[in-house]
């Protein structure tokens, strides 16, 4: 698809005021995001998603349409799994409730530069290097296999720990032991500190450019168009703080999501391969965006199915169990 700098600078443009709304609308005053809160904000980022899909349905055609609800639907399933990962960076760092919306806003608004900055690295390599392809095919592969490990190990339950640049951070820059509301610096006896504010603020963004390296690859085997592959992962990342909120408590209950992920990566992985065999010359078939569109919603809504099922059933046990014990 044909963007032109004006499509691009208006689209960058309206994103930029969506997030200005939502901070002035929903996240200016800090303060508890309530169940309904999130579930209404919830709703407005998927409406708008999807009224961004139809508006490229009308006026660019069905094929960016498909790739772009295929795409979004990919990265906002993707996102779920890092908000297993923010739910240990809150409890490591012990962030109030009342503030822990501002800090997934400003992690998130980090995340998505840096996600910028990796899908022009990723558009820029695919279009001087084809073979680039049978890596990002391999590598979701690997990391498809991965994803089944660590869930039969129950990695989530794990203690979250700092990346390397956080730790450099933390090292280099004293910082106070305390929260200073939402004030990232603080100045105490003439020493300017960080605030643990700004610490697990880095904490949210630089995590999440790490899930990057898994989803960036994923959607460009959805579709190669950078425009696309950027305003998915936008309109993806987006609603992700109230998603956390949403959800938060039901995350545990999603017990099959590491599997049904790994389905979805190893799917584009081999739909990566596929493309790069044909792109050198083989005369392999090729997937579809229609039926990538669809085993991915498949597998979605399978692996919900399956995990809610499956939690119901362990909570009967241990309720069965409890009441054994308690007899």
């Amino acid at each position: 698809m044909d963007v032109s700098l004006a499509v691009w600078a208006l689209t960058i443009v309206g994103l930029c005021a969506l997030i200005a709304a939502d901070f002035f609308i929903g996240g200016r005053k800090p303060h508890e995001v309530s169940i309904k809160e999130a579930g209404i904000w919830t709703i407005v980022w998927m409406v708008l998603a999807g009224l961004f899909g139809l508006g490229l349905l009308l006026f660019a055609g069905g094929q960016p349409a498909g790739e772009f609800f295929a795409g979004y639907i990919t990265e906002k399933s993707l996102s779920v799994d890092n908000l297993f990962v923010f739910v240990l960076i809150m409890a490591r760092f012990a962030v109030p409730p009342v503030h822990q919306q501002r800090v997934l806003m400003m992690g998130v608004l980090i995340a998505l530069v840096l996600r910028a900055i990796f899908i022009a690295a990723g558009a820029a390599i695919i279009a001087n290097f084809s073979w680039v392809f049978y890596v990002f095919g391999a590598f979701l592969i690997w990391t498809a296999w991965k994803l089944i490990e660590d869930a039969r190990t129950e990695e989530h339950d794990e203690e979250y720990q700092e990346n390397r640049l956080l730790k450099a951070v933390e090292k280099r820059f004293p910082s106070t032991d305390r929260y200073h509301g939402t004030k990232l610096f603080v100045t105490e006896n003439g020493k300017r500190l960080m605030t643990p504010m700004l610490i697990v603020i880095l904490a949210i963004g630089t995590t999440d450019l790490l899930f990057a390296l898994d989803s960036i690859p994923a959607i460009f085997g959805l579709t190669q168009d950078p425009y696309i592959v950027f305003t998915a992962n936008a309109f993806a990342l987006m609603g992700l703080r109230q998603l956390y909120f949403l959800i938060g408590g039901l995350l545990k209950k999603l017990v099959h999501l590491s599997y049904g992920l790994s389905v979805i990566l190893g799917f584009i992985g081999v739909k990566l391969l596929l493309h790069a065999l044909h792109e050198s010359g083989f005369h392999v078939p090729e997937i579809s965006v229609p039926l990538s569109l669809g085993v991915i919603c498949a597998v979605l809504v399978v692996t919900t199915i399956t995990s809610l099922y499956a939690s119901r059933k362990q909570e009967r046990a241990e309720g069965a169990e409890k009441q054994d014990i308690d007899v």
